[in-house]
């Protein structure tokens, strides 16, 4: 009987590109994936271990797919990802519900660890992540067949003290250019109409193949593949956010006018101690420029509050940072004290519930700007990708080019003419704080 395969990603986008090729790998193999956990003989879980919370979630999830060696038809559990990465050893001492354990830069092998933990043998494969996938692998989707996402680099040299994505995921190693498109080519003939390019550190893409940043290049190859309808950028390092880059994603007509910018902070103390390139200044500088050349653009950028040493004037001045420039988009987190990272050794931590409570009290600021943000849409017409139907409100529901999948706002149309997948032209008629809704036009 052939083996039924379950794979259970937790995490980032870059955890899905890996898990969508381990499935491709798993259904080559003859195996059959399924969906239903107490249906699968075998469950992969592949683990994130950026934050405590995501530990914590991996580790509940490891432990709640053990049980089901006794209430369902499990015989192997084995586990991948970033968790594994990082703590191999501590996982296979303290947890001996696993059967089996592949790092980030092993998951290639995927079908080898199956076979050996199904044997009994507990097999161990985590080395050196060095490991770049290219187009030749098979990649089975489990986004939605409109979109896809497409690592275009592996690990990070940057070094911010708060991160342990080094650790996890090795040094910065750009995926050749040809590598990249080939794999775009293949995901349009499969009706996948827009790509998320991704990275840890998406502007540096092509310094260490290259000698030269090549993000612009590579984009507007991507967006000349036929069938792909929207280019979308993730994760753009501010340091080397280059004014060819602002030139492609203004003149490009497939490539969405979404700048995706983690900053973190604003303070240039904290930045420092951050160790993130530039200060405040610099940021407001390119932040102005992009929206001088673009003015139809929108930002999103991500920050951490209650940074080791974070006072309350450096809160407030965050605070009145993010009012000044007024985000399109914003993430907010509280700063997660990660062992073996630099930051974690730094004085002064911030209580929990102080960084708590600063969060939140940013997003009502972000609440605040995103409502007049999107209020100033009303009365124009937008491109809609139409993703899903809600049969109780007779509604489409889908995203703009300023929207990226699952993180952003969404558009609620009526009198949508095409399907699920494709693109609407919609004239905006309300707006709420993340979300929009509009008429089609036909």
């Amino acid at each position: 009987m052939s083996e039924k395969v379950k794979v259970v990603t937790l995490g980032c986008e870059k955890n899905l590109v890996d898990s969508e090729i381990m499935s491709g790998l798993i259904d080559g193999r003859g195996y059959t994936l399924v969906d239903d956990k107490e249906e699968a003989t075998v469950i992969i879980v592949n683990t994130c271990g950026f934050i405590d919370a995501a530990k914590e979630e991996s580790v509940n999830t490891i432990l709640d797919m053990a049980d089901l060696k006794q209430t369902g038809n499990l015989k192997a559990l084995i586990v991948s990802g970033c968790l594994t990465q990082r703590y191999k050893q501590e996982l296979m001492e303290e947890m001996p519900e696993i059967d089996g354990i592949v790092g980030t830069g092993d998951f290639h092998n995927i079908n080898d660890i199956i076979d050996e933990a199904l044997k009994g043998s507990k097999p161990v494969m985590v080395g050196n992540p060095i490991f770049n996938y290219d187009a030749k692998l098979p990649r089975k989707l489990s986004t939605p067949r409109y979109t896809a996402y497409v690592k275009i680099a592996e690990g990070c040299d940057n070094a911010c003290t708060f991160c342990s994505i080094p650790i996890m995921r090795g040094a910065f190693r750009s995926r050749s250019m040809e590598s990249v498109v080939d794999e775009v080519q293949q995901l349009a003939a499969q009706g996948v109409r827009e790509i998320s390019l991704i990275a840890q550190d998406s502007t540096n893409y092509g310094t260490d193949l290259y000698d030269k940043f090549m993000l612009p290049e590579l984009m507007n190859r991507v967006s000349q593949v036929e069938g792909i309808a929207w280019v979308r950028l993730h994760y753009a390092y501010p340091g080397f956010f280059t004014d060819e880059l602002i030139e492609t994603i203004a003149s490009n007509p497939k490539i969405c006018n979404y700048v995706d910018m983690p900053l973190q902070h604003s303070v240039d103390r904290i930045l420092k101690r951050m160790r993130r390139p530039g200060r405040q200044q610099d940021a407001l500088e390119l932040l102005l420029k992009i929206r001088k050349r673009n003015p139809d653009v929108a930002l999103r950028t991500s920050l951490i509050v209650g940074f080791p040493g974070e006072t309350e004037e450096d809160f407030n001045d965050l605070c009145a940072f993010v009012r000044k420039v007024e985000f399109d988009r914003l993430g907010v987190f509280a700063y997660s004290k990660e062992e073996d990272t630099p930051a974690a050794r730094l004085p002064d931590q911030v209580p929990d519930e102080v960084k708590e409570w600063r969060a939140n009290t940013l997003m009502e600021i972000q609440r605040e700007i995103a409502t007049k943000r999107n209020s100033s849409r009303v009365g124009s017409v937008a491109d809609v990708l139409i993703e899903r139907y809600d049969g109780r409100n007779d509604v489409y529901i889908g995203r703009t080019q300023y929207d990226a999948p699952e993180i952003d706002g969404e558009v609620f149309v009526t009198g949508c003419t095409v399907g699920i997948g494709q693109i609407q032209k919609v004239r905006i008629t309300h707006a709420f704080e993340f979300d929009l809704s509009g008429e089609g036009l036909a």
